[in-house]
């Protein structure tokens, strides 16, 4: 499910190299003073001199927010009272993002209660005030916010200091005084008020009577490459087919690099009248316009939003429409509304909250409902639910963690909204239920006595009987990111796992980096370097001891199924996902359907989350449906027809490995076996092109340019500067000149091709030089060589780099090719085995001269290293010159190049809390229509939850098979056999598999030589296949096809032949 918005994770050899570089000291660390560096190397960080943005901390928060936002959340201070579950998660997620200041409030003592729903308490706690025993904890969490307290009563001239105050558990009147006040400040402070009550929760805000929205969604500006504009009155603009515009009716856009038609040039927003899959109608009249040549890139103009927000006294007289969560509940939130409101009168009534399955409160609360209902004139419901408001009743002292979660993420994304403008805000009350999660049957009085217990308030919704098999429950939470945090931390709450023969085991083979501080809760900067799923399973013992809990630093994968074994997987009671890639997923996928386990399934990307629930036999799995995959460009458009900066980046990366990793990679195997290396050159199945790249390469970093002194490195980098930016840009215009037509005579340099230009070098320009600083130092660590200090100092530098000889350009004889997607011209032929024989002997010969056992350092690319972003963005701003292309500053480029996934903390937090939600309804085993699927986007916001789809039944005569099922036969049956078992079925099995290995075929006549042979020695024999003792079968897949000739796919086959 949306496979494509899942972050993609890290290669294996990537996260090993991880735990080596954090505690290993970079060679081209510089000592001496570096206050030039910036100079030197012209960082560009946008950040103004009183606002310090963390990058290596917050770059994935970055990736989502940017700069600005980030600032404007640096410079906020945020009230959030009340310190129960609810106000403990508002305030880790507000304290992750890094506001400026975080006060905490609360007049009340911690009780035993609270331990169900906060994970900052301990028993030990019982009897402090919440907020002093929250604050040391939270402050951890991020020592740069200012965390403090208030622990008495405050008066509504005191939130004059914020700029945002979350309040929860406070009665109706004094809410809507506090919100007066705040309404009425300027500017307006943003009030907001949030409850959760056992299954249910509401958010009520309010941002003042006149709020700007900024950036309504958080996407990036939509963007085209013009093919055409009409003379005409509307205007008909028609783009590249490259791809599908995103525009839509209505947006406003600006054109830039319009050729002929350059009225619209002119900066001035232009609004798009019908939108179409490949241009639209533009409402302008360009009848007494130039007439359009070529060129041109429309680009969407980000429209700002004013909201005027009600004060809470009349919005909840008036509350407009609803934000709608499920289309199953479409009458909920009017209902909720009513029943918040009901809640309210009773306890400012009887002082206290109603009882847990008292009839006589639920009925006062019913007629507190009916009786607001009838006084709420056009808005007044026409029927009340009672069930829905009894169930309300019943449930409502408990906070439950997996609604904190959710809540407490939906809550600190709008603090955000509200101090940045950045997204669009809850306009303005939002109604959320799990009513499902309840177990099927009527709870009795004696199923949620109190015990004194921590999880008392959990006991007072689901009872006695859910608690014990949450915590005798078998869990597999595999990752122990961002995610699988939160999950620890939910689990824990809950009491899952937490009693014999209950056990808990996540996995995990990654370490902590500073990054993921900003969002994994349960590290600390002082954890960096250690293993992630030890350092969180320590953590979440703290929040709750009794916690049984095995850490294993292993990828959950078919290297490691002697670790994950078949006794490992049926003793799970149900698995968590919290990975970050698609294959990984699949993986899991494939062992829950094989050994029938519940999966819960979850993702984040930004401010975008889906959580899926795939239950054996009830529901399709997480890899019935695909997404596309990943657009990927042409490599000729990377390497020689860019037209956009990712096209730039993109090749950037790419020389940057080549030239820093592979090369010296392969100089070293070629120092280590001559013998070998050479035998692999010419019998290795390269073409002679690539043969003969890969052996000037060598050359060139072994013999012709291999550097002895720093100044060495700097000469190369100069070098490869005229190489990449001017050469390589001079032949390709030599070989294409401008007016080049094709063979169709149509131009060559049309869009969305662009005409690129050779770069002059100037040590006068920034931008240049801190290409030759980044790629010296990078290429210094190549050889081992010491960085001089005075690559910091831009005067020496530039001394240095002006001496460098380079050498004249010479062009090459080619022979010009005008096909559409030609890369270059045709080289004269030469006798191509001959050359590479040259050049080994060459290689052979020189390296004669390189000291004993000398090899090279490769440089595995890392982006969370300054300096490898440095090249890069320097590798990608050059050629986006050479193309007329607009630059990218550090940071985007690292988030390009890097591959950087956006994650915040309010997004995890809310996709964990609604995975423990369905937790629930997976111990109660519940019918299909009780899960929730649900995908959401907190930017917008969106909140979209469904029923599952069922698992897809085959059919065939009396039988009938989803994917969940396997036929087990048991024997050691023959080939011939298995046959004659499909036979008897009415199918005729024509082909039978094991792992990738045909064992089987009809087709093939000497397959039939199999049909007496034992399948346990073929797949043995010819399958290669491995069956530890442990195990007394084996899995075939086999091909068939019924009476009318029509492929059946049947489940898969487990021969028990021991």
């Amino acid at each position: 499910m949306l496979h494509y918005m899942l972050p993609a994770k890290r290669l294996a050899v990537e996260e090993e190299d991880k735990g080596k570089e954090v505690k290993r000291l970079r060679p081209y660390q510089i000592s001496g003073d570096k206050s030039n560096l910036d100079v030197v190397m012209a960082k560009d960080d946008g950040n103004p001199p009183d606002v310090y943005i963390d990058e290596d901390l917050h770059s994935r928060q970055l990736a989502v927010y940017g700069r600005e936002t980030m600032r404007q959340l640096l410079t906020s201070n945020v009230l959030v009272s009340g310190l129960g579950g609810l106000g403990a998660e508002v305030a880790k997620n507000l304290i992750l993002a890094g506001v400026k200041s975080v006060k905490l409030h609360d007049e009340r003592t911690v009780e035993m209660w609270d331990l169900s729903s906060n994970f900052l308490f301990t028993e030990d706690d019982i009897g402090k005030n919440r907020a002093l025993a929250s604050v040391g904890k939270l402050q951890e969490l991020n020592t740069s916010v200012a965390v403090s307290t208030w622990t008495t009563k405050i008066s509504k001239e005191k939130l004059s200091q914020f700029q945002a105050v979350v309040f929860t558990g406070l009665s109706l009147e004094k809410a809507i005084d506090f919100d007066d006040y705040c309404h009425m400040q300027k500017p307006p402070i943003a009030f907001i008020k949030s409850d959760v009550h056992g299954l249910f929760g509401s958010v009520f805000c309010d941002f003042g009577p006149e709020f700007t929205v900024y950036d309504v969604n958080g996407e990036e500006p939509r963007t085209g490459i013009v093919a055409s504009i009409s003379n005409d009155n509307p205007a008909i603009v028609s783009c590249v087919e490259d791809e599908r515009l995103e525009f839509q009716d209505g947006d406003l856009v600006v054109f830039t690099e319009v050729k002929g038609m350059t009225e619209l040039n002119d900066g001035k927003p232009r609004r798009i009248k019908i939108a179409r899959s490949y241009g639209f109608v533009l409402e302008e009249d360009t009848t007494n316009f130039g007439v359009y040549e070529k060129g041109g890139i429309v680009t969407e103009v980000k429209q700002s939003k004013v909201l005027h927000f009600k004060p809470l006294k009349e919005a909840i007289k008036d509350p407009g429409e609803f934000l709608l969560s499920d289309t199953a509940k479409f009458d909920r939130p009017p209902l909720l509304h009513l029943a918040f409101h009901a809640l309210d009168k009773f306890v400012c009534e009887f002082g206290r909250f109603p009882a847990p399955s008292s009839e006589e409160d639920a009925t006062k609360v019913v007629s507190l409902a009916t009786s607001i209902n009838e006084t709420s004139g056009d808005q007044k419901l026409n029927t009340i639910d009672e069930h829905v408001l009894r169930h309300f009743s019943s449930g409502c002292h408990a906070v439950l963690n997996p609604m904190a979660a959710v809540f407490g993420g939906i809550v600190a994304q709008e603090v955000v909204k509200a101090c940045s403008g950045k997204f669009h805000p809850i306009f303005q009350f939002f109604y959320f239920d799990s009513l499902e999660s309840l177990p099927k049957h009527p709870l009795r009085p004696e199923d949620i006595m109190p015990l004194n217990c921590r999880y008392d308030a959990q006991i007072s919704v689901f009872g006695i009987n859910l608690q014990k098999i949450l915590e005798e429950s078998n869990v597999f939470v595999v990752g122990a990111g961002a995610l699988g945090c939160e999950f620890l931390k939910n689990l824990a709450l809950m009491g899952a796992s937490c009693r014999s023969p209950g056990k808990l085991t996540i996995t995990d083979d990654d370490v902590i980096e500073k990054s993921n501080l900003s969002r994994q809760f349960l590290f600390r900067d002082w954890n960096i370097g250690q293993a992630k799923s030890l350092v969180a399973a320590s953590a979440a013992t703290k929040i709750n001891p009794s916690f049984q809990i095995e850490a294993l630093q292993s990828r959950a994968s078919s290297d490691t199924e002697n670790i994950f074994d078949d006794n490992f997987w049926e003793n799970q009671g149900v698995v968590i996902s919290a990975l970050d890639n698609v294959n990984a997923r699949l993986y899991i996928d494939s062992k829950c359907v094989y050994f029938q386990k519940p999966l819960l399934e979850s993702g984040t990307l930004g401010t975008k989350c889906h959580t899926q629930v795939v239950i054996p036999h009830l529901t399709e799995n997480y890899g019935a449906s695909r997404d596309p995959p990943e657009k990927e460009f042409p490599m000729c458009t990377v390497h020689s027809y860019p037209h956009n900066i990712d096209h730039c980046l993109t090749w950037a990366r790419s020389e940057f490995e080549g030239m820093l990793e592979k090369t010296p990679t392969d100089a070293n195997a070629f120092l280590s076996n001559r013998q070998e290396y050479k035998r692999s050159i010419k019998s290795g199945g390269q073409a002679q092109a690539q043969a003969q790249s890969l052996l000037d390469r060598l050359l060139e970093c072994l013999v012709f340019e291999r550097c002895i002194t720093f100044e060495d490195c700097v000469a190369w980098s100069r070098r490869k500067f005229e190489e990449y930016f001017t050469n390589r840009v001079k032949q390709l215009v030599i070989t294409f000149p401008e007016n080049t037509m094709t063979s169709q005579n149509t131009p060559f340099w049309s869009a969305p091709k662009r005409f690129p230009k050779p770069l002059q070098f100037t040590s006068n320009d920034s931008a240049h030089l801190s290409f030759i600083a980044a790629a010296s130092i990078l290429r210094a660590q190549n050889y081992g060589i010491r960085v001089e200090d005075w690559v910091l100092n831009r005067e020496k530098l530039s001394e240095v780099v002006d001496k460098v000889q380079v050498p004249d350009f010479q062009p090459k004889i080619t022979k010009n090719m005008t096909d559409a997607n030609s890369t270059s011209g045709n080289v004269a032929a030469v006798d191509d085995n001959a050359c590479i024989d040259n050049m080994i002997k060459t290689l052979e010969e020189r390296v004669k001269d390189l000291p004993p056992g000398f090899r090279m350092n490769p440089i595995h690319f890392e982006k969370d290293d300054d300096m490898h972003i440095q090249l890069i963005a320097g590798l990608a701003n050059m050629r986006a010159r050479n193309y007329s292309i607009p630059e990218v500053d550090k940071l985007k480029a690292k988030f390009i190049a890097g591959r950087i996934v956006p994650a915040i903390a309010t997004t995890t937090a809310m996709a964990a809390g609604l995975v423990c939600l369905e937790l629930y309804k997976v111990l109660f085993c519940h019918s299909i229509e009780k899960y929730r699927n649900s995908f959401a986007n907190l930017a917008l916001p969106l909140f979209s939850m469904a029923e599952p789809a069922p698992a897809k039944v085959i059919k065939h005569r009396d039988l009938s098979w989803t994917l969940w099922d396997r036929w087990v036969i048991e024997g050691n049956l023959t080939v011939q056999e298995l046959l004659d078992w499909f036979q008897a079925k009415g199918l005729t099995a024509y082909s039978i598999s094991c792992m990738q290995t045909i064992l089987y075929n009809k087709i093939f006549p000497k397959h039939r030589e199999r049909l007496n042979l034992k399948l346990a020695n073929l797949v043995q024999d010819v399958a290669k296949l491995v069956i530890p003792p442990s195990r007394h079968h084996f899995d075939l897949v086999v091909s068939c096809e019924d009476d009318a000739r029509n492929d059946v796919d049947v489940p898969l086959v487990s021969i028990y032949y021991r």
